[in-house]
């Protein structure tokens, strides 16, 4: 006799949107309901033309994110499409803060891009890593920049 084991997918909009506590004034009397609504919003307005990809991007990377601060050390790195969605979260510095604070055990999470990019599969690598947190991943993101890794200094104390 086999057992199912049935694990629950982590959701991405609901993590953003659960550190809104922290950062009311991000959404307070701006025309949107949620923290999910802003960082759409705004990668809509600066990179990205389409809403459902960037809500795609926006999930990837926070995915991406939350993974790098649960499992520090591990080397990781992600593509340029899902870079984009990274560098929304880390731009909004408030919403970014509030993210360390509930995932990095309250310490700042560096970001600090080496200048070459990668060819040696990490991309792909981590997309598992990132599935294995319990994210579902969005192959596509993933696989489009798997030849074209954008890393971070790991010489950074505590970077992703």
């Amino acid at each position: 006799m086999s057992t199912a084991i049935h694990t629950r997918t982590r959701d991405p909009r609901v993590i953003l949107n659960a550190v809104q506590e922290r950062v009311p004034h991000l959404v307070e009397d701006v025309a949107v309901p949620d923290l999910w609504e802003r960082e759409v919003a705004l990668l809509l307005r600066d990179s990205v033309a389409v809403r459902s990809l960037a809500e795609r991007i926006l999930g990837q990377g926070i995915a991406y994110l939350i993974t790098a601060m649960e499992k520090p050390g591990v080397d990781m790195g992600v593509g340029y499409t899902v870079d984009i969605g990274v560098h929304q979260l880390i731009l909004d510095t408030p919403l970014y803060f509030a993210l360390c604070a509930q995932y990095n055990g309250g310490l700042y999470k560096h970001h600090a891009p080496l200048i070459e990019r990668r060819k040696d599969g990490t991309v792909l690598r981590t997309a598992e890593l990132v599935r294995r947190n319990g994210f579902a991943v969005d192959d596509e993101l993933w696989e489009v920049d798997a030849s074209d890794c954008s890393p971070c200094d790991d010489k950074v104390p505590d970077s992703h």
